[in-house]
């Protein structure tokens, strides 16, 4: 087996006046997939990002980037990194086509024109490389800062909180770009508090919060080992109140009375769905449709959040 791209052990943060960002984490991640780390504003995505990146020096634990000590070995283990950060950090005079040009530059690469008038087609930012940067829309801007995390052929990408603000079209061509990134062979890691995102686009999910990294594991293993199901019994007469007598299932009346709910694990040899409907038609109690749903990516963050708090 190959050895990961990236490899975080006991990686901890604590700040001068006693606070710790983050709390002894360890993390691998493999060369080619694409990683999304979730969590609310603050509970450390940033922080652990900038560690790898160099920007902020950990207080405990080795970082080892593609086979290189990243405190150590700082300058081969940056070159291997490219970051997408959330604020904007250009030279707003420059024009587009200088500022990609630069960067490439700063990592000792020659300003090759075709490969990064490829990144600004990808981008579509072609037609504005002459443009100065201070006379682009925000969401033109944000592009710039992908051209420029992208100048210097990383094999690393790291988004942080990458469609935050942005249109619908950027985050279209972004998800394209990363699509097409990881099939040359881009490691990508994203952190975001968009659920959405990361159900549509990782290969595995890690959960932070408080600084702790929660759980790691595949998007479809995560959503399957703690993803519950529900049962939804459109009733034929809507009801005011669960009936005594349900107390086991833990039933709850949505849709103003008109729909049952029962919420069960999916993974239980005995999901309760077969005597709860036998005691619904005991008590006469009538339904016109059923229909089960599987949780979303969010309800599982939520509960893993409010769990481990």
């Amino acid at each position: 087996m190959t050895e990961p791209i990236l490899t975080l052990t006991g990686v901890s943060k604590t700040y001068k006046g006693g606070f710790t960002a983050l709390h002894g984490v360890d993390l691998s991640i493999n060369k080619g997939e694409i990683f999304a780390l979730l969590g609310p504003n603050g509970a450390g995505k940033t922080t652990l990002i900038s560690i790898v990146c160099g920007i902020v020096t950990p207080s405990t634990g080795t970082i080892r980037v593609g086979g290189h000590d990243a405190v150590r070995d700082y300058k081969a283990a940056r070159t291997l990194i490219g970051l997408v950060p959330q604020e904007l950090s250009v030279d707003m005079f420059e024009t587009v086509l200088a500022t990609v040009t630069f960067s490439r530059r700063l990592f000792g690469r020659s300003g090759h024109s075709e490969y990064i008038e490829q990144v600004l087609r990808d981008l579509s930012l072609w037609d504005k490389r002459n443009n100065k940067i201070m006379e682009l829309s925000g969401g033109m801007k944000r592009r710039v800062l992908i051209a420029k995390a992208l100048a210097h052929e990383p094999e690393i990408l790291f988004l942080d909180e990458p469609t935050a603000g942005v249109d619908v079209a950027l985050r279209r061509d972004m998800w394209k770009l990363v699509h097409s990134l990881r099939e040359r062979g881009t490691t990508i890691i994203l952190t975001t508090h968009y659920i959405e995102e990361a159900e549509e686009m990782a290969d595995r999910v890690g959960v932070i919060n408080k600084g702790r990294l929660l759980l790691v594991d595949e998007k479809a293993a995560l959503m399957q080992k703690l993803g519950k199901r529900e049962l939804d019994l459109t009733l034929v007469d809507a009801l005011d109140m669960v009936p005594a007598g349900f107390e086991q299932w833990q039933l709850s009346l949505v849709n103003d009375g008109h729909t049952l709910r029962y919420v069960f694990d999916a993974t239980e040899e005995d999901t309760g769905i077969p005597s709860l409907l036998r005691a619904l038609g005991e008590r006469h109690i009538a339904f016109k449709d059923l229909e089960t749903s599987k949780s979303s990516l969010e309800d599982i963050f939520v509960d893993l959040v409010e769990e481990r708090a």
